[in-house]
């Protein structure tokens, strides 16, 4: 009788344990996606010339250097901004925009220009809890100056830190899925 309990207690525990090991919560986390090129539309209001600034890297983190076409701005001159984002190491090429798009509350574009580069820049979309995204965004021009233009996608920031909201990288925290540093003149 003794025999059959232990066996019982034996039985018991191992189905206890295998059931304990089965966890339903486990959260699978995307793959993040490679990011081969961002691309900048600066179209001036009230006409005039568009800009298109260009980041190209087809190896990814690989040992090639970006190709970056940077380009020339109008002084005084507000510009509306979008940016698209691909990934250019599939064929066709995957449109990473569209899932930022859907997926706005865990991403924001921040924008920065080096010092002595005249330029300032102001959200003009909004994810469904009102915070920035930055894919539609104005730049306003300066005084002639130049310098870099530096975009930077985070997945995941803080959007509710202190000036993220702003577009303040500082207490973003998050990853950065690219950054794109595009030389600017404007004349």
């Amino acid at each position: 009788m003794f025999r059959y309990k232990f066996q019982f207690l034996f039985l018991a525990v191992a189905v206890l344990s295998f059931v304990a090991c089965d966890d339903d919560d486990t959260v699978v986390e995307p793959e993040e996606e490679l990011i081969t090129t961002a691309t900048v539309t600066l179209t001036p209001q009230g006409g005039g010339t568009t800009v298109v600034l260009n980041w190209v890297d087809l190896d990814g983190d690989g040992g090639n250097a970006p190709v970056i076409t940077g380009g020339t701005l109008a002084a005084n001159t507000t510009y509306t901004g979008d940016i698209q984002v691909l990934n250019e190491s599939e064929t066709p090429s995957e449109d990473i925009t569209e899932e930022i798009m859907d997926e706005d509350e865990e991403h924001q574009f921040f924008f920065s220009a080096a010092a002595g580069l005249n330029v300032t820049t102001a959200y003009t979309d909004a994810d469904a809890d009102n915070n920035p995204i930055g894919l539609a965004f104005t730049l306003t021009t300066g005084d002639a100056s130049s310098g870099d233009f530096t975009v930077t996608l985070r997945h995941e920031p803080d959007k509710g830190a202190a000036g993220v909201k702003d577009g303040d990288i500082t207490n973003a925290g998050g990853s950065t899925d690219v950054e794109a540093a595009y030389p600017v003149t404007i004349q």
